[in-house]
């Protein structure tokens, strides 16, 4: 049954690319038109007016790109000459998307409609999905790492949005010849840089002009929330998330939440000034380096909020932490809240959070949106 499917699918493919081969070919000169990208370092874009070539960089080897892709327009003819890679006719009418985080990105491209598949439906936290699915509009197709193969090729959609965890291949989904668009947003060092991959996403839909509205929105809002903090005297030290299992993972002094703590007016460890990932350590090492920093960020989900009690009874050496005694610690619950799909395109949420959380002074009005002080 299974080699009837991907025969099936195949086939589906050849017909396509024949009725493409088939069609008037573009023999006009294609012109150059130019389009820049500002603050993400994942991707470089390279339109004419026959077709926009995007190419992602490969995060874990920087010598080779990751995907190309070709994007020419429905409405187009397919041109003659086409650069290496997938090609892809936009706009998309039909995607799965494997992660909150890119539905997220859906809805406020204002194409939310066009999503019918997604993967692990019970960790996305948006009404538009939950009700998606529970009407059967979207079908949940399973784990994101190992994908139902089947439902996706019932599915037939023109694409599935993925975030690969590493170059390795996509499992299954790589032999249905369905494209993958694979998005590594979440690999890059800045929040700016990660919120700019709005702008990759809206290629493959023909919304360009919303999301650069929407991108330039942030970077006004999050510069602004940046510049209260260049001055202040005093910045405060943090320490993040808590041990799993025998190694407690912190952000590199050149990470993506590097870049969050020092924007909103705080100081990252200088013994992982140079690093650019996370930092994993066990307990005493980071007990010697932070257990004297002045606040301690944890997200997690449960049921209900963690308290200090908890936190002692979870591993009571933690107790022994400045933070803990002092009571400056602030907790994350994405149970009950949309962190994670709404900080990666939304940046300025979470730094108007820290900034109020290390100087309260300078945003007084300010009610947080995603952190809380933890109960006693």
């Amino acid at each position: 049954m299974k080699a009837c499917l991907y025969f099936g699918m195949g086939l589906v493919v050849l017909l396509a690319s024949c009725r493409q081969n088939n069609q008037s070919l573009s023999k006009e000169p294609a012109t150059v038109q130019e389009y820049q990208v500002y603050y993400a370092t994942g991707y470089t874009v390279n339109r004419t007016s026959d077709y926009t070539e995007i190419k992602i960089r490969d995060p874990w080897d920087t010598t080779r790109y990751l995907q190309r892709y070709v994007l020419v327009g429905k409405d187009k003819a397919l041109p003659v000459r086409l650069p290496e890679g997938i090609l892809i006719r936009t706009p998309l009418q039909r995607v799965v998307v494997a992660t909150s985080v890119h539905c997220g990105v859906l809805e406020l491209l204002g194409v939310r409609d066009l999503l019918v598949g997604v993967c692990e439906s019970r960790y996305i936290d948006l009404d538009f999905v939950k009700q998606g699915v529970a009407n059967g509009k979207i079908v949940d197709i399973g784990e994101a790492g190992a994908p139902d193969v089947e439902r996706l090729i019932e599915l037939a959609p023109d694409a599935m949005i993925t975030s690969p965890l590493s170059n390795a291949p996509y499992g299954r989904v790589e032999k249905t010849g369905i494209p993958q668009i694979k998005c590594v947003d979440y690999m890059e060092p800045t929040p700016l840089g990660r919120a700019e991959w709005i702008r990759f996403q809206a290629l493959f839909f023909g919304k360009e002009e919303s999301a650069d509205s929407l991108f330039w929105q942030t970077v006004k809002a999050y510069e602004e929330i940046k510049a209260l903090t260049q001055q202040v005297k005093e910045r405060p030290s943090v320490v993040t998330e808590k041990k799993y299992g025998a190694v407690w993972y912190l952000p590199g002094g050149k990470s993506y939440m590097a870049h969050f703590l020092e924007d909103a007016g705080a100081t990252v460890g200088k013994e992982i000034d140079q690093q650019v990932g996370s930092v994993g350590w066990p307990f005493e090492t980071v007990f010697e380096k932070y257990g004297d920093a002045d606040f301690w960020l944890i997200k997690y989900n449960r049921p209900r909020d963690m308290s200090y009690e908890d936190l002692k009874k979870e591993y009571a050496p933690y107790s022994k932490f400045a933070a803990y005694k002092n009571r400056r610690i602030y907790t994350c619950n994405t149970a009950e809240v949309s962190y994670y799909e709404e900080v990666p395109v939304h940046p300025d949420y979470l730094l108007k959070d820290l900034v109020a959380i290390f100087h309260p002074e300078l945003l007084p009005e300010h009610q947080l949106r995603y952190y809380k002080a933890m109960e006693n």
